[in-house]
């Protein structure tokens, strides 16, 4: 397969793509090796500043959750951060942190953090390329990202009922499908275009801040569980050929949660191998989407200029968002 070189207008569909390490097509050898970006390298100087000109009225969201806002944490290794405010004299205050973890809040999955299968990551790298700088997240840092976002609202699919109390839909590993993205795509008004940033908008972050830290510590000791994007092929298939650069939601792990480990459903059982390590997609997680969601209701606009800047951490596998929606 020769390497893409004119704007994404040729890159293949799934069924194209080569079968990778993990079984799922590859897009390994669909860029040039000029850099560790991924489909972030479908971001294009005559795309950003397509995506720039959505900024009409000049509305802005921010998309980052508190850093400490997810407390207990979801996942064992990740302590709760620690935030001190130090007096340097009278009139001055620095920040102290302390135990800070890059994807305790709302984050990018960087190309070195899941690999496709044991030892392989995205393009080839081992882990010891990754130990080594490859594949890190301050290459997105250096390079920024910039694109059209789209707004897919799966909540307005779901009745009152599923959204509220503790076995809330968003609370348990419910599946999001194919044909939910399709209808709320239809819903919304808008067409996939190549190089986009899909938000999904599930609701669960509003959940879950509205939560009482009894309920929250339920959650977390029942075992972590979300809905999000259905274990399958046809998802992996899907998402590709929106030919979108990343996807970020509201939720903890994009895909529902947890992942099908089992030898049957591999590799579509855990969707992170196939997103990042074959595709080289960008995912957001815990991202901050409600406000943004609810304006799109109101104005009908489901489309935006997203600005994110990650963390220049060399050797680094993910970052905080630092994310921005711009209407």
């Amino acid at each position: 397969m020769s390497a893409w070189r004119n704007g994404g207008a040729d890159l293949p569909s799934y069924s194209e793509l080569p079968k990778g390490v993990s079984g799922a097509g590859s897009a390994w050898n669909v860029f040039d090796k000029t850099g560790d970006l991924g489909l972030v390298n479908l971001q294009t100087k005559a795309r950003v500043r397509k995506a720039l000109r959505l900024g009409k009225d000049g509305k802005v969201f921010c998309l980052s959750a508190p850093l400490d806002l997810f407390d207990p944490v979801f996942f064992a290794g990740r302590g709760k951060l620690r935030h001190q405010l130090m007096q340097k004299s009278a009139y001055a205050f620095d920040d102290v942190l302390d135990n800070f973890f890059p994807q305790a809040s709302s984050q990018w999955d960087g190309l070195g953090h899941v690999g496709a299968a044991d030892g392989m990551f995205y393009g080839g790298m081992t882990s010891e390329d990754i130990q080594g700088g490859r594949n890190s997240i301050d290459g997105w840092a250096r390079k920024g990202i910039v694109g059209r976002a789209v707004v897919l609202n799966t909540a307005a699919l779901r009745d009152e009922d599923d959204r509220t109390g503790e076995d809330a839909w968003v609370a348990n590993s419910n599946a999001i499908s194919v044909a939910d993205l399709e209808e709320a795509r239809k819903r919304a008004g808008v067409n996939f275009e190549c190089g986009d940033i899909i938000l999904l908008y599930t609701g669960f972050l509003d959940w879950y801040s509205s939560q009482s830290m009894e309920t929250r510590q339920r959650f977390v000791q029942k075992g972590v569980c979300n809905g999000g994007l259905e274990h399958s092929e046809e998802m992996a298939d899907f998402l590709w050929n929106t030919h979108a650069l990343g996807v970020a939601a509201d939720n903890i792990a994009v895909e529902q949660w947890p992942p099908n480990y089992s030898k049957e459903a591999s590799p579509f059982g855990f969707l992170h191998q196939v997103l990042i390590g074959e595709f080289g997609m960008a995912l957001g997680e815990l991202w901050d989407l409600g406000a943004l969601a609810r304006d799109c209701l109101e104005d009908g606009v489901y489309e935006c200029c997203v600005v994110s800047s990650p963390m220049r951490l060399e050797r680094g596998v993910g970052s905080p968002a630092n994310a921005l929606a711009i209407k």
